[in-house]
């Protein structure tokens, strides 16, 4: 799943807007989300997805800056993680970017707990 323009859901401190503010044609504008080029935004980004998540992190998805991954060895249970992680999403009103969501991929990759890979 892929978050749609991410950065830009995330809403400036009030402290912090004036930060950001510039100026053209005599009026001051400032930023009320996150801008893309601010220098820690993608840590910042990062840590609230960390933070959001941090229950399913590990245990029934991945997550990497704005692209996350939903997973379960059973299909039933895929759709009962997606509907948890669907539902932290809503909480906090993050939008995903539906033309790069791709569900139900079935992945051939598995675990070999004891085998080490042969060259």
């Amino acid at each position: 799943m892929d978050v749609y323009s991410s950065y830009n859901q995330i809403l400036m401190l009030e402290d912090d807007k004036a930060k950001t503010s510039f100026i053209i044609q005599r009026k001051t504008y400032y930023y009320k989300v996150m801008p893309f080029g601010l220098k820690n935004i993608r840590g910042t980004y990062q840590r609230l997805v960390n933070k959001i998540f941090k229950k399913q992190i590990d245990k029934t998805m991945e997550v990497y800056v704005d692209n996350m991954l939903v997973k379960a060895p059973k299909c039933a249970d895929h759709m009962k993680n997606l509907t948890e992680e669907f539902s932290l999403l809503r909480q906090y009103l993050m939008k995903l970017n539906s033309s790069k969501c791709t569900f139900g991929v079935l992945s051939r990759h598995t675990h070999a707990k004891s085998k080490p890979f042969s060259r």
